[in-house]
């Protein structure tokens, strides 16, 4: 058999054996992903798979870039790759895809166990930037200046806590009556 019919047997099997199951998505021809652990479990982790042309002949490319992994550290992603190399080398030419992300299914534990969250600077990023928009717009905020007699007139429409009696803009219906009509 040549490395493209071996390719097109594996993605045959991969595509019946993963059908319907949320962790394994195909990318493109010849590249998947794979996640490890579910989207809420903080050792979950996304493989990154693509084959070369002579695959299963050579290793496939596997990497840890995908967004969903940026806060695991890059000693922890090194680990991962490591293991993940030597059991490349013992499945090599050979359909190796199951294989692969059972393996890292069942040693999820172990491949996570000195996993510390990654913390970002987007924080700090966020809060010099508030610090900085904060002082311009309290320049932009500019009180109405009023007179005293606008302030007496406010005042002697409003309740003791500022506010304008309830009603205060109705119309009354009885001085409308008397406003006249046709019939007067």
């Amino acid at each position: 058999m040549t490395a493209n019919e071996d390719q097109e047997m594996e993605l045959e099997a991969l595509r019946s054996i993963y059908e319907g199951d949320e962790c394994f998505k195909e990318v493109g021809l010849g590249s998947f992903q794979f996640r490890i652990g579910n989207t809420e479990d903080t050792n979950a982790f996304i493989l990154d798979v693509t084959w070369p042309e002579t695959y299963p002949d050579t290793p496939p490319n596997i990497s840890l870039d995908a967004f969903f992994n940026n806060r695991i550290s890059a000693e922890t992603k090194q680990l991962i790759l490591s293991k993940l190399g030597e059991q490349v080398e013992v499945n090599l030419g050979t359909a190796m895809m199951y294989t692969l992300f059972e393996w890292a299914k069942e040693n999820q534990d172990t491949l996570m166990e000195n996993h510390k969250a990654v913390v970002t600077a987007v924080t700090l990023t966020s809060s010099s930037e508030v610090m900085t928009v904060a002082p311009t717009s309290k320049k932009k905020e500019k009180k109405e200046q009023l007179t005293k007699a606008q302030k007496r007139r406010i005042i002697s429409r409003t309740d003791n806590k500022g506010e304008l009696p309830r009603g205060w803009n109705w119309v009354d219906v009885i001085k409308l009556s008397k406003t006249g009509g046709k019939d007067e």
